[in-house]
């Protein structure tokens, strides 16, 4: 598997076209159909790409990615809307989400890119952490 995603969406055709797509990729998928589902998900699976609408019934995009922020902080996060406005673009961006793709997709090309790019940075820290572990800790008040 190339990774592990979990897709958010209030509208079922869209939770099942990107499922379908994405495990054709390779890539193992969950997939939630509001906010609270997908911390339910987070709670209990590894996790490394949220592809989250933004507006959805009972936890909206923006309230998920902040919880993610706040308790997942390595999980990256892409946002899908169809409600493409300032508003919904900046508050990704003081969410720090990954990036925002406006709906409809119809060419899944800058979805896998973005995925592609998230997936490619956690491999770097994961590399670099892997490194950090095979080295011997730092003593307190050592030159370095």
């Amino acid at each position: 598997m190339k990774g592990h995603l979990l897709i958010v969406d209030d509208e079922a055709e869209i939770r099942e076209m990107l499922s379908r797509h994405f495990r054709m990729l390779q890539y193992d998928v969950d997939v939630a159909r509001n906010g609270l589902e997908a911390l339910a998900v987070l709670a209990m699976k590894r996790i490394e790409v949220v592809i989250s609408d933004i507006r959805m019934p009972e936890m909206d995009g923006v309230s998920l990615l902040r919880e993610i922020r706040k308790q997942y902080p390595m999980v990256h996060t892409i946002m899908i809307t169809g409600y493409v406005t300032l508003e919904n673009a900046l508050a990704c961006m003081r969410n720090q989400a990954d990036t925002c793709i406006f709906k409809p997709l119809n060419d899944l090309g800058e979805l896998e890119e973005a995925v592609e790019t998230a997936m490619a940075a956690l491999d770097r820290w994961n590399r670099i952490f892997h490194e950090l572990k095979g080295l011997a800790p730092v003593e307190e008040g050592s030159q370095t």
